[in-house]
C-alpha cells in the first residue's frame, strides 16, 4: 500500500471516530437508551503526564493529562458511577441485590508517571486503581519498542531497515513521513516473530546513538518505586506478562511461562498473588479463548482486554475476558468520555 493510501486511511479513521463521538454527545441518545450503559465500565490508561510540546508524538493516544483524568473521574461520579477496585468487580456484578453502576481505572505497563501524576489525582478523589506491570520492564531486560521507535524517528531523517524484502532506505524528513514509518514498524512487530522484531528495532536505535534500555529506565518504575506505590491502599498491582508479547502468537509452553512468571513477579513485589491480569495489546489479534482459559487456570479471577465495551451481567460468564474503554489521548474532551460511558458507541460498533 502506498504512503498516500496509508495516510488517507489513518485520517479517515480518526475523523470517523471523532464524528461518531460528537454525534452521540449531542444527540441525546444516552437519555433515550440508558440501558446501553450497562453496569459501568473499566478504563484503560497508559501514561498520565503533562502534554509535551513535540510535534511528532505517534504514541499520543497512550497519554492523557492529569487534568483530563480528574475531569473523567468527576464526570463518572456525576453520572452515578461508583469507583471500585478491579479485583472486587466480579463479586459486585454477581450480587443481584446491588444495582449500582461501577467504574474501574487500570493503567498498563507500569510507567513512572503513574505514580508521579496519576496517583495524586486518584488520592484526591479517593479512587482505587490497578497498575499492570511487565516484569521485563521492571528488570530492564525488555525494551518498549513503541517508545524506541518514537525516539528514533524523532531524531533521524533517513534510516535503513529490512521489512522482509531486503534492506531499504526509509526517508523520514517530514512529520507525515515519520508517522508513516512508525506505522510500518508497528506492522512489522505485529507480523514478524516478536522477540526478533524488538531486537532489530533495538539495533536500529543503537545504530543511531539511542539506548533502548535507557528509555525504559527513564519511563518505567523500578522495584523500589512499585513497592512504594502499593503502600497506598488505593493502589494494586496486576500481571502483564514477562515480556509484553502478543500472547495469541505464543506456543503453549511460552504462554505458560509468561503468565506464571509475571504472577510470580507481582508476588515478589506485594507478598500476595495477583488477582488481575492484563493481555498485552489486548485486542482480538492478541488474546482469545485459549489465553482467557490459561489465565483462569493460573488462578487469575479477572482478566482485561482492550476490546471496547461496557460491563454487563454477561461479563460474569467470562471474567478473564473483560472489555475496557480507552481513555485515548487523541480524544481528551469531557463530552467524549460521556459518549463512551453511555455505551452507545459500542452498540453501534456491534
Amino acid at each position: 500500500m502506498s504512503f498516500s493510501k496509508r495516510l488517507s486511511r489513518r485520517v479517515a479513521k480518526r475523523v470517523t471516530i471523532q464524528a461518531g463521538l460528537e454525534l452521540v454527545a449531542f444527540s441525546g441518545a444516552a437519555q433515550l437508551f440508558p440501558s446501553a450503559a450497562g453496569r459501568g465500565l473499566i478504563f484503560t490508561l497508559h501514561h498520565v503526564r503533562p502534554r509535551g510540546s513535540e510535534r511528532f508524538r505517534p504514541n499520543a493516544l497512550l497519554e492523557i493529562t492529569p487534568e483530563f483524568l480528574a475531569e473523567t473521574i468527576d464526570l463518572c461520579r456525576q453520572r452515578g458511577l461508583t469507583p471500585v477496585p478491579l479485583e472486587a468487580l466480579p463479586g459486585l456484578l454477581a450480587d443481584t441485590t446491588d444495582t449500582r453502576r461501577f467504574v474501574c481505572f487500570t493503567l498498563d505497563d507500569g510507567y513512572r508517571d503513574n505514580a508521579e501524576f496519576a496517583q495524586p489525582v486518584f488520592r484526591r478523589f479517593a479512587v482505587p486503581f490497578t497498575v499492570f506491570v511487565t516484569a521485563g520492564f521492571i528488570a530492564r531486560t525488555r525494551t518498549m519498542w513503541w517508545e524506541t521507535v518514537e525516539a528514533v524517528l524523532r531524531d533521524v531523517s533517513c534510516f535503513a531497515f529490512d521489512f522482509g524484502k531486503g534492506v531499504e532506505q526509509v526517508r523520514t524528513a517530514s512529520i507525515l513521513a515519520k508517522f508513516d514509518a512508525f506505522q510500518r514498524l508497528t506492522t512489522f512487530v505485529a507480523t514478524c516473530e516478536e522477540d526478533e522484531a524488538v531486537a532489530r528495532i533495538d539495533r536500529l536505535a543503537a545504530d543511531h546513538g539511542i539506548d533502548p534500555v535507557g528509555i525504559v529506565d527513564r519511563l518505567a518504575m523500578t522495584e523500589a518505586e512499585l513497592r512504594q506505590l502499593v503502600q497506598d491502599p488505593l493502589a494494586s498491582l496486576g500481571a502483564h506478562t514477562l515480556n509484553h508479547l502478543n500472547m495469541k502468537r505464543l506456543p503453549p509452553e511460552r504462554l505458560a511461562v509468561e503468565i506464571a512468571g509475571s504472577a510470580a513477579k507481582v508476588v515478589e513485589l506485594t507478598g500476595r498473588p495477583p488477582v488481575a491480569f492484563c493481555y498485552p495489546y489486548g485486542g482480538k489479534a492478541a488474546a482469545g479463548e485459549r489465553e482467557y482459559a490459561a489465565t483462569a487456570a493460573h488462578g487469575f479471577r479477572v482478566g482485561v482486554t482492550t476490546k471496547a465495551g461496557v460491563l454487563s451481567e454477561k461479563c460474569l460468564r467470562a471474567p478473564t475476558a473483560l472489555p475496557r474503554v480507552s481513555l485515548n489521548g487523541l480524544y481528551q474532551k469531557r463530552r467524549y468520555v460521556a459518549a463512551l460511558a453511555s455505551g452507545i458507541p459500542f452498540k453501534l460498533m456491534g
